[in-house]
């Protein structure tokens, strides 16, 4: 963040190659400023014991404990027939729970010196399960010894930083390094403005990285926290007041609706009203369409809320204005789902220049990369002489080839599938910036909004249309209750002799090559229900067809069939000549049968929170209730039995998307999976720090529209240019 040399200084350097490296390639360290801003995850007091009890599985983890017993056992095996295999087990305690240590062979003699009753000490190593008890195999250790002239009280009053670590390099060798690099902390340049940080009583920058990594008590760590979130926060929003002001300079044309055009005319024959909140929404979006700069707004919207008839809306008012629209939806499913929805509710207003069409009408065309040449010849042609008001296309929507009349409003549906790049290249295409509305279906809490779409105003449809039913979900325990999975395909029976139909979603799609590096691997009993390949729907629906759902027309749709094979199998069962569809994500967004009832969702704790929250909006669509079903062979207690119970227990798309968030880290609310690079958040808890995240906000919209430069503030440059390098450009546009 610091662009000082002292903090540009190599780790390699400084600590070493072989340390050096390490930090490069497992925890993305590669100078001294970026090991300062390696803060610790925890601190344990020397005095104080890890609650053991909470470990998570298959994590690595750092715990400080204490030896309650230790005992060497000898064995035959393979290597050691004659009963020479010695294996030493260790019990250690907080004082309530228990945790076994396991070492092998050779490694046994060490411990069996050193991890005598009543020792304390350090621990790393891999959370596992081994006959039902949890343990740690072979783990590193340092022992907690106090310096001869340390009193006891200081000794055990210390705090013990704990790192954020791997299973190359443990929290203890983390924080040795950080102890050579820690004078440097000095020559750090603070980014918050004198003003701000006198304001809020805040510590300098160089007081605060002393604070984090050398406590004397927890006080200490609280005002580095308090100083270090801030920091976070404020460079963040000062890099997005930044864009939403660059934005705000750009020219765009005005796109005023005709009193008696295209869009009242749309609205005269809609067959129902609209609701309060896209009533409220239209007229936002109405009024930045009006103005003369471009609109950058962000539609959120639960599952079915009706938010393409609100961008559809938005869209015959820039086609009223005389202007062109663009959809972009993120796979050819969903652009020809949205195609067809489109000229279906537009009717004859879709039917411009043809026989029989509307005087007001315009035409729809679609554009995807799969089209065949003629048609596709045909749909630029419309685009480029303005015949075309709006566009519905996938990502063959970017390509040069492509050429507008006049574009002025591009809507981006699943704003999370796109990066910025495509966004940006689709925005370039107008002879001015066009306005953009982003639309999303995966809820998203306030302060994630102001953090990743920072640079957009955000309206929210929270209303579902009348005539809505409601999904109920349950999880289904098949490898506990296996007489429940039964169950469940007599539930879709039922649902299908009732008139209605299903569908059965599958993680993978079951025709891949089998890797064969994966393949010669011996796996342990506990392996094999984590391990084993998610379920695949070629082979379900085999099984499905030829089993408990007999004599149903069940049919399959993946990402890897031709499009119009997927196109047939879609409308096939939209025209309900098809009872049961079993199908990977393809259905994920958009797709649209309301009579399909029920779904079931094998390997359901494979999927995120929201991807699930999304699937099950598949169902319920009509007036008959919805039904979903998340078949899972998790055990009880397991931390993604644990999600799936939550999303069973409530329909509020934001209240999941807190749960998702408080169960992920931090680093992917910000997209960190789609950019590669580290988050820039350390210490900053999205969902915890609200009240901090709103006024970096407004101090640094304040600073932004006072000085857009920061020519006063060289400190606060420096740090944005090291947060915005240029993957951090992207990352934060992405979103």
């Amino acid at each position: 963040m610091d662009l000082v040399p002292a903090l540009e200084e190599p780790l390699k350097k400084v600590l070493g190659p072989a340390t050096a490296k390490v930090m490069a390639e497992h925890l993305g360290l590669h100078t001294v400023g970026d090991l300062l801003h390696h803060y610790p995850r925890r601190y344990e007091e020397r005095g104080q014991l890890t609650h053991l009890a909470d470990l998570p599985m298959d994590e690595h983890v750092t715990v400080v404990a204490q030896v309650a017993d230790a005992r060497l056992h000898t064995f035959a095996s393979a290597k050691a027939p004659r009963g020479k295999g010695q294996r030493l087990e260790v019990t250690i305690t907080d004082g309530s729970g228990r945790l076994q240590l396991v070492f092998f062979g050779a490694g046994v003699h060490k411990p069996h010196k050193e991890l005598l009753p009543g020792t304390r000490a350090m621990f790393a190593g891999k959370v596992s399960v081994f006959n039902r008890r949890v343990q740690l195999a072979h783990p590193a250790y340092e022992l907690l010894r106090g310096d001869a002239e340390e009193t006891v009280e200081t000794w055990a009053g210390a705090l013990i930083p704990i790192y954020p670590a791997t299973a190359k390099l443990e929290s203890w060798k983390i924080g040795k390094a950080l102890q050579t690099v820690l004078p440097s902390a000095q020559e750090a340049v603070d980014p918050l403005p004198e003003s701000l940080r006198a304001g809020r009583g805040l510590v300098g920058l160089p007081e605060a990285l002393l604070k984090i990594h050398r406590p004397h008590t927890k006080a200490d760590v609280e005002d580095a926290r308090a100083r270090l979130k801030w920091d976070e926060a404020f460079v963040l929003q000062v890099a997005l007041a930044r864009r939403r002001h660059a934005d705000a300079q750009l020219p765009a044309v005005a796109r005023r609706p005709k009193p008696d055009g295209l869009l009242t005319a749309f609205d005269d024959r809609l067959p129902f009203t609209l609701t309060e909140g896209q009533r409220k929404v239209s007229a936002e979006i109405f009024t930045d369409l009006a103005t003369e700069h471009p609109m950058h707004r962000l539609l959120q919207g639960e599952v079915g809320s009706g938010k393409t008839m609100v961008a559809l809306r938005a869209m015959l008012a820039v086609v009223d204005a005389g202007g062109q629209a663009a959809m972009l939806a993120p796979t050819e499913v969903l652009a020809q789902q949205h195609h067809r929805s489109v000229t279906e509710m537009m009717g004859e207003l879709a039917e411009g220049g043809m026989l029989g069409g509307a005087e007001t009408a315009t035409k729809v065309v679609l554009l995807t990369g799969s089209m065949g040449a003629a048609a596709r010849r045909h749909a630029l042609l419309d685009l480029a002489t303005g015949e075309a008001g709006l566009v519905i296309g996938t990502h063959a929507l970017i390509e040069d080839k492509v050429k507008f009349h006049d574009l002025g409003l591009v809507v981006v549906d699943e704003q999370h599938r796109f990066g910025v790049e495509q966004r940006d290249a689709l925005r370039g295409k107008g002879k001015q910036p066009p306005h953009l509305l982003v639309m999303t279906a995966t809820p998203i809490p306030r302060t994630v909004a102001m953090t990743v779409f920072g640079d957009l105003e955000t309206s929210v449809l929270d209303q579902l249309p009348a005539g809505r039913s409601p999904i109920a979900s349950h999880v289904v325990p098949a490898a506990d209750k296996p007489h429940f999975l039964a169950r469940a395909w007599e539930r879709v029976r039922e649902e299908v002799e009732g008139g209605h139909q299903a569908y059965v979603v599958c993680p993978r799609i079951g025709d891949e090559e089998d890797d064969p590096k994966k393949a010669g691997r011996k796996k342990s009993p506990e392996d094999e229900a984590e391990r084993r390949p998610p379920l695949a729907v070629l082979d379900i629906a085999e099984q499905l067809a030829a089993g408990p759902l007999r004599g149903l027309r069940v049919e399959v749709l993946h990402g890897r069939m031709q499009p119009d094979d997927k196109d047939a199998v879609m409308r096939r069962f939209a025209a309900g000549e098809a009872d049961v569809l079993v199908a990977t994500t393809v259905i994920e967004v958009g797709v649209n049968v309301p009579n399909a009832t029920a779904m079931v969702i094998m390997d359901a704790d494979r999927f995120g929170v929201s991807q699930l929250h999304q699937l099950r909006g598949r169902v319920g669509r009509g007036s008959a209730p919805g039904l979903c079903l998340l078949v899972t062979e998790m055990p009880e207690a397991s931390p993604a039995r644990q999600r799936l119970t939550a999303v069973a227990s409530t329909l509020d798309g934001f209240e999941l998307s807190r749960i998702d968030l408080e169960q992920r880290r931090e680093g992917d609310v910000l997209g960190q999976a789609q950019s590669g690079t580290r988050s820039s958040l350390r210490m900053l808890a999205v969902i915890d720090d609200e009240e901090i995240i709103a006024e970096a906000r407004e101090e640094a919209a304040g600073i932004v529209a006072a000085d857009p430069e920061l020519t006063g503030l060289p400190g606060l440059r420096t740090a944005l240019e090291a947060l915005l390098d240029e993957d951090r450009e992207q990352y934060l546009e992405k979103g």
